[in-house]
């Protein structure tokens, strides 16, 4: 087990080494331009011509489309090291609205000057493949998560989510503050606030999680491995790894 735990150490470490690389040479070779954001704002918007990509350097982001029925849907979330819109490369123009969920920096250059520049540093064509990559395999996972587990499961599972997405960054995963409210947690995995509420209370319940101050956003997870447990006895051994 404790090698488990080294290696996966090992990894985050890797991770946050290569976020960290990767803004260095987006600063080192791109005119970036750097935005202070803060809760609410929007980075670009839904239809509008594509003709930039971001680059997250610090805070979170939201990716948000209108359903059918003219409610938000919240389709991704993004931390440091993530790029935005990618999705307006191939249709030129972006997919969803990009809206900042707390106080952040975001960095923006042009895709033609990122596709110049790539052609005297190759490096940066490969960081652009990877942050594809890396979308296309949580979009993929974050599907099976919502088809395969059952509704206490999946909000163990996006809690484990965070907790590991904070951990690859170099920050501490035993105490997270949520950006998001029940009702967006609940518009992301597709189910009601109320269900989001009652899975959360048993959570707490198991003592898996614990409510850190009257908002009830701060919450404390004393062994983030116990989550994976909680999704196993729930949803069994085979629906639990849709998470991974």
């Amino acid at each position: 087990m404790t090698q488990v735990f080294d290696q996966r150490a090992v990894d985050e470490a890797s991770f946050a080494q290569r976020i960290a690389d990767t803004l260095q040479l987006v600063q080192a070779t791109l005119p970036v331009q750097r935005r202070m954001v803060h809760a609410g704002d929007t980075i670009y918007q839904v239809g509008q011509e594509f003709g930039s990509l971001y680059v997250v350097n610090s805070g979170l982001v939201k990716m948000v489309n209108l359903s059918s029925e003219g409610r938000e849907q919240v389709v991704a979330l993004h931390f440091r090291g993530d790029w935005l819109g990618l999705d307006g490369i191939a249709g030129g123009h972006y997919g969803c609205d990009a809206v900042a969920m707390d106080t952040g920096e975001v960095w923006s250059f042009r895709y033609d000057d990122l596709l110049r520049a790539a052609l005297r540093t190759p490096a940066l064509l490969t960081a652009l493949h990877e942050a594809m990559s890396r979308q296309l395999a949580r979009d993929h996972e974050s599907l099976q998560s919502l088809c395969a587990l059952p509704a206490d499961a999946r909000v163990a599972g996006f809690l484990h989510y965070w907790a590991e997405a904070m951990a690859r960054r170099g920050l501490r995963t035993d105490q997270i503050s949520l950006r998001m409210t029940r009702a967006e947690i609940g518009n992301y995995l597709g189910m009601t606030l109320e269900t989001v509420s009652r899975a959360l209370s048993r959570l707490a319940r198991s003592d898996v999680i614990r409510f850190m101050e009257k908002g009830r956003r701060d919450i404390h997870i004393p062994r983030v491995e116990a989550l994976t447990t909680f999704m196993a006895q729930v949803a069994g051994p085979a629906s639990a790894r849709a998470i991974h």
